[in-house]
């Protein structure tokens, strides 16, 4: 007997079976009728809710990027926190599920994947720019942060990190790395005419992938 369950608990078990598939077997290896079985669908309960393995993988990218701006937004809406602590909690904070989306981001450096990557990188930042350009308005109020263009300092930001900082983009040597990472923060410091240090823990951040092969190369 076939068991009716609601469109939206169908379609996130398809999600959930077809994240799990691509992390196992790869996005590429990884075909509609896999995922079919899977879930123990038919062909059309599938095309009911999507209309490619492509529109699945964005629906999987989606749910990532929703969950570390809900993560953020919590954060932002604390009223204990200073604007520096808010930007330091979101920039640092483990996002739910970092693992699985770290694998999933591997994904999209395939070639065949370049426009999907794309479109995760601009929804990350249409999403995040409204918390943080609030993050940035609170700094303005507390003293410790002064710009005119809170919004656009926030896009201008972000397109340069995403981009900049993105390993299917630029394979930056360690070292390098960390050099662009200091120079990013002294450039936050510098636009929102911070106190000098405020923003250092960003070298950390993104130091501590490339510190961790330094470790295995000199093992």
């Amino acid at each position: 007997m076939r068991i009716t369950k609601e469109p939206e608990e169908r379609k996130t078990e398809i999600i959930d079976a077809a994240e799990e598939l691509f992390l196992t077997k790869g996005y590429s290896k990884t075909t509609i009728i896999d995922i079919l079985q899977k879930v123990g669908i038919a062909k059309g309960t599938f095309y009911y809710h999507f209309q490619s393995k492509e529109e699945v993988m964005d629906a999987i990218v989606m749910r990532f990027i929703n969950k570390g701006v809900e993560n953020a937004k919590v954060i932002a809406s604390n009223p204990d926190l200073t604007a520096p602590e808010k930007m330091f909690q979101i920039l640092m904070s483990p996002q739910p599920g970092t693992e699985n989306k770290q694998q999933m981001v591997d994904q999209f450096h395939q070639v065949n994947n370049a426009e999907m990557h794309q479109k995760s990188l601009v929804e990350t930042i249409l999403k995040l720019t409204p918390i943080l350009t609030a993050v940035i308005e609170q700094g303005i109020e507390e003293g410790v942060f002064k710009t005119s263009y809170p919004r656009e300092t926030v896009e201008f930001l972000l397109v340069s990190s995403q981009f900049l900082f993105d390993e299917g983009i630029f394979q930056w040597q360690p070292a390098e790395l960390m050099k662009k990472a200091a120079a990013f923060s002294s450039i936050m410091e510098n636009v929102l005419e911070a106190e000098k240090g405020t923003f250092s823990y960003i070298s950390e951040l993104l130091g501590k992938m490339p510190e961790k092969e330094k470790e295995e190369e000199g093992d």
